[in-house]
């Protein structure tokens, strides 16, 4: 038993008798206890979250022809830079006008809106689905089945993701967020091309240099 004793001492002559004081500590201990119980049962413990990476598969029933008529339609490229500074350009590089590569950032206004307006439709879609799910008119089986329609329709934008050694990780994992936000499936994490590297070159020097990759 925890206690804590005072006094008990002899009183000397010509002075006032000490008063022993006893304070049992026990029920102090077991409150703790009770306490610490308690909070274990009802906190809820943090769960890893994981991020689900979809890459895009190959259709094989597709010509190479009909592949570069997707891929130029539906095509935007990401290069990750530093200073959380994001270029893009839609379709296949055009490393004769400079003006085709497009600065933006990571906020609402700049990345997210460039997503949207060449994605709205899955955008719309997803939305008016979660919509259904919120009302409890569909099941979760078929919101996640459908989902996965809608994010990796065939005439669906692609996202190339092509991180530079100055772009930080929090950028890579903005980019990915921004995916499931805007709700595209398809996009793929590639190392970048010397052309990547002429085109943001080429850029920030506003069409100075001369010599084109190969």
């Amino acid at each position: 038993m925890a206690e804590v004793n005072t006094g008990g001492s002899e009183p000397k002559k010509g002075k006032p008798k000490k008063i022993q004081l006893r304070v049992d500590f026990t029920p102090m201990v077991d409150m703790n206890m009770l306490l610490i119980t308690f909070f274990m049962f009802c906190t809820t413990l943090s769960k890893p979250q994981m991020m689900d990476l979809v890459m895009p598969t190959k259709d094989k029933d597709l010509t190479e022809e009909e592949k570069t008529k997707v891929d130029e339609a539906n095509t935007i490229t990401l290069l990750l830079a530093d200073s959380d500074i994001v270029y893009y350009y839609f379709g296949k590089p055009n490393y004769d006008d400079y003006t085709s590569l497009v600065k933006t950032d990571y906020s609402p206004e700049g990345l997210r809106s460039v997503l949207v307006s060449r994605n709205g439709k899955a955008v719309a879609k997803m939305a008016e689905l979660r919509s259904l799910k919120q009302k409890k008119k569909i099941s979760d089986e078929s919101f996640i089945e459908q989902s996965k329609e809608i994010r990796n329709a065939k005439n669906g934008l692609v996202v190339i993701i092509k991180p530079t050694d100055a772009s930080t990780y929090k950028n890579l994992v903005d980019v990915l967020d921004e995916m499931q936000i805007c709700s595209i499936g398809q996009y793929a994490i590639v190392d970048m091309a010397d052309g990547d590297f002429f085109l943001i070159e080429n850029f920030l020097k506003q069409g100075s240099l001369s010599q084109k990759p190969k």
